[in-house]
């Protein structure tokens, strides 16, 4: 008997996922070839009763529909391994599964109080999931991630990409200092190396910070880095909340805009987000809320504000 802890049977399962909704199961092929006949003959009806036993432990049923409900979650780069080897092992995974939850009935588990607890918060969760799922999935059309990906994408001119290093003085004469060596024709990656007081990887790459857009770096510097010229260098130190710059641009470019197809999955996930906070508010306005503070009493309403955002800042 083999034993699968449920952890492993899941990353399992991930790995072996086949695509058997809408198809049938499989059956390995025979050791040894089939007479012409059967194989000239029309290959019979593949079996898509979901009711259809595969297996069983201790009487207690594994179907069709067991195994496709199984596969329906698993990754779609996945489904493309031949059923015929991933079938029986995915098989395999429903019985050890069920053979574990039968030992663990006869064990009583499920009154421990913990479990009851853990079944309790998994039947919670299942319950919220279905809705949120029932509200989005509905939602998440080719339609609307064209017109996401219109409004955020293609109705946008290119943007502009500099890449640059920099050098972090704590005082401006230290960096008009920096600045009077490199005009004395001091290498600006050995100066950053040596004196940058940036903590991050930029330092140990001579004060590199790559390529960013206007928007990645908070306004004085990315003011500054996208005002200049390739190869030039600033030639007054650039002040922020950090201390005092010196850039160097090496280079720029104009980024073209992504075809559909490579920022489709992203523009999804973003819509999902998006639904989501949509489907709570909706539920949220249809119930009573009352809050309570550390004393017990009711804490009033509080009107929402969103959080300031963080300002952005050279990548270290």
């Amino acid at each position: 008997m083999r034993f699968t802890s449920p952890a492993s049977l899941l990353a399992t399962a991930a790995l072996l996922a086949p695509s058997l909704l809408g198809h049938a199961i499989a059956a390995p092929a025979p050791a040894t070839a089939p007479p012409a006949a059967a194989t000239a003959a029309a290959p019979a009806a593949a079996p898509s009763d979901p009711n259809m036993v595969v297996a069983t432990v201790n009487g207690e049923k594994i179907t069709l529909g067991d195994l496709r409900q199984a596969a329906a979650t698993m990754p779609a780069q996945l489904r493309q391994l031949p059923q015929n080897m991933v079938l029986p092992m995915l098989v395999n995974q429903l019985v050890d599964q069920k053979a574990i939850q039968i030992i663990a009935h006869k064990e009583n588990l499920q009154n421990d109080p913990e479990v009851k607890t853990a079944m309790e918060t998994a039947a919670t969760n299942a319950l919220q999931n279905a809705w949120l799922s029932k509200q989005v999935t509905p939602l998440l059309t080719d339609a609307a991630i064209q017109a996401k990906y219109d409004q955020d994408y293609a109705k946008k001119a290119p943007e502009q990409e500099v890449h640059a290093r920099h050098i972090l003085l704590k005082t401006e004469p230290e960096a008009l200092d920096v600045i009077k060596q490199l005009k004395g024709g001091a290498d600006f990656g050995t100066l950053a190396t040596k004196l940058s007081t940036d903590t991050g990887s930029a330092k140990n790459n001579g004060g590199d910070l790559g390529w960013f857009k206007k928007g990645d770096m908070i306004p004085a510097f990315s003011d500054a880095a996208f005002s200049m010229k390739p190869g030039t260098y600033s030639q007054t130190p650039v002040k922020s909340q950090y201390g005092y710059h010196v850039i160097q641009v090496l280079e720029t470019r104009t980024v073209p805009t992504p075809k559909l197809d490579e920022v489709k999955d992203k523009i999804r996930q973003q819509l999902i987000q998006e639904d989501v906070r949509a489907a709570v508010s909706k539920a949220a306005a249809q119930v009573k809320i009352v809050h309570y503070g550390p004393d017990g009493k009711v804490v009033p309403d509080a009107p929402a504000t969103a959080p300031a955002a963080a300002p952005a800042t050279p990548k270290k």
